[in-house]
């Protein structure tokens, strides 16, 4: 069987747009008639993506698959790191976890058998697919890690794949970082790269001009395209590091001031992505106690380490700060870890999370939650209660732990086989596990609808669908890649590169 044609993004650093690149690849390739398959050998995020078949991949793989139009599998992310704090990490192997590992134990101990299952799955989706579009992590030039990595060149190399390099010009430098990585590369490695994408440009492109045709005739690639910076894209973003440039789409005149705790090993943030996209809302994020303040929302996020971070809660008086908001019957939704952190305690006898065998919570739900080996990862649907209403909802899980009420508690939705979750009467408290649950529209709007009510305010009915804006922001960042990019002659480069033409 012939097997699919490959193209690898590799970037300059972390957070160089590729993720971004490979998803618009995806949706040009698939509108050009490839049937087409995105892969990433190996992933560090907290913020993930659950399959149909209930396991457990990065976030970006997930939405390259939608953006493909395809159903995501592990084998699009046959491994995930999902840092704990500490030095230590979570290593998930084909959607379920696998084993805690420090960062040494996993380079020298997992490496052979992290190249047999990266193998093992790009070669399934190869002769699946007519194309695959690869994506590297960090840069194909950390030399110190180079001997044992399994995300860039050794991936470029099992695969057989040709290479664009992008380089981020937002954060300046970008010809520097763009021929530093080409030059620390081994000349073997070197020879896979066809060109180069500068990602994040502000500006006249005829000013950059002197620049491109310096690199060309320096370098000896070709700049394949220069992608402008695309104000309010919306594309779910993977890494906490994001969350910083958040804070460009706050603005405190809007009616519903939200605040979003911050603890240090949040995850699945995307879960507030809705609120931002409301035209109503203004959605912060809290660190510290000063920063709370009296928000009309209070959302406590999920967490990959809930004790961790519940102490983190207590050290920095935000534990009290957030009780204090409680008493001023300030809506309060906590969502997976966040959910956790509302109860009573969280035991840990078995030392899963952290040294601690118990933490007290925030008391505000008569709850113990039991951490556990056994990890849930599902899809979810069904019916969630908010006073009167009751309002179908999807979602999905992800969490380590068993939560057990100490009195009789309302549950928030009703599944089939049974319930999740917790909604006080007057509406003030919500805790679930369902991730995504502001995803869903009405659910969102009456939610919103209550605080604005509160408030004095007229409701807003018919919020925008948050499905259609998310198909919209993948084909309007396709729609700036495909115009952007010479891909006329990226196909031709490719061509040349699968038939050894580029040497």
């Amino acid at each position: 069987m012939e097997k699919a044609v490959p193209l690898m993004i590799q970037g300059t650093h972390s957070d160089a747009g590729k993720s971004a690149i490979v998803t618009a690849l995806c949706r040009i390739f698939v509108q050009d008639g490839f049937k087409t398959a995105p892969f990433k050998s190996q992933n560090m995020a907290l913020n993930s993506y659950i399959t149909v078949d209930g396991k457990e991949i990065g976030r970006a793989q997930g939405v390259q698959a939608e953006a493909a139009g395809i159903i995501a599998t592990t084998d699009m992310n046959p491994i995930l790191i999902k840092p704990t704090g500490n030095y230590h990490s979570q290593i998930v192997v084909h959607g379920k976890p696998f084993k805690n590992m420090e960062a040494g134990e996993y380079r020298e101990d997992f490496f052979q058998q992290g190249l047999r299952l990266i193998s093992e799955s790009y070669d399934r989706l190869s002769t699946s697919y007519e194309r695959i579009v690869i994506e590297g992590a960090g840069s194909p030039a950390e030399i110190n890690l180079n001997d044992r990595e399994l995300v860039n060149m050794r991936v470029a190399q099992l695969a057989d794949a040709p290479v664009i390099l992008v380089g981020d010009i937002e954060k300046g430098g970008v010809f520097a970082s763009l021929v530093g990585t080409i030059q620390l590369l081994e000349q073997e490695d070197r020879k896979r790269i066809i060109g180069v994408i500068i990602n994040k440009f502000r500006g006249d492109v005829s000013l950059l001009q002197p620049g491109l045709t310096w690199f060309e005739e320096y370098s000896g690639f070709p700049i394949l395209g220069v992608v402008p910076y695309i104000d309010d894209l919306f594309i779910e973003a993977e890494d906490s590091v994001v969350l910083d440039s958040y804070t460009s789409k706050m603005d405190p005149s809007k009616d519903i001031d939200i605040a979003v705790i911050r603890h240090p090993r949040i995850s699945n943030f995307t879960d507030i992505d809705p609120l931002f996209e409301e035209k109503d809302c203004h959605v912060r994020f809290v660190k510290r106690v000063e920063e709370l303040g009296n928000p009309d929302l209070l959302i406590l996020p999920g967490s990959k380490n809930t004790i961790e971070d519940m102490l983190f809660l207590h050290s920095e008086g935000l534990a009290n700060r957030i009780l204090d908001v409680a008493e001023k019957e300030t809506m309060i939704v906590g969502i997976c870890g966040g959910y956790q952190m509302l109860g009573t305690s969280i035991v840990d006898k078995e030392e899963i999370e952290s040294s601690y065998e118990k933490v007290e919570g925030l008391g505000l739900i008569p709850m113990k939650t039991f951490m556990t080996q056994n990890k849930t990862t599902t899809h979810s649907e069904g019916m969630a209660r908010f006073g009167e209403d009751l309002i179908p909802v999807m979602g999905y899980e992800i969490h380590m732990g068993e939560s057990f009420f100490e009195e009789d508690c309302s549950p928030f939705i009703e599944l089939s086989n049974r319930s999740d979750g917790t909604i006080t009467e007057d509406k003030q408290l919500i805790g679930t596990y369902f991730h995504g649950i502001f995803h869903n529209d009405r659910m969102r709007e009456v939610i919103l609808n209550e605080i604005r009510s509160k408030k004095g305010l007229e409701p807003i009915y018919h919020r925008a669908s948050f499905a259609q804006k998310r198909e919209a922001g993948i084909d309007l960042l396709a729609k700036v890649v495909r115009e952007n990019i010479q891909l006329d002659l990226i196909y031709q480069l490719m061509a040349d590169f699968q038939q050894g033409q580029i040497q």
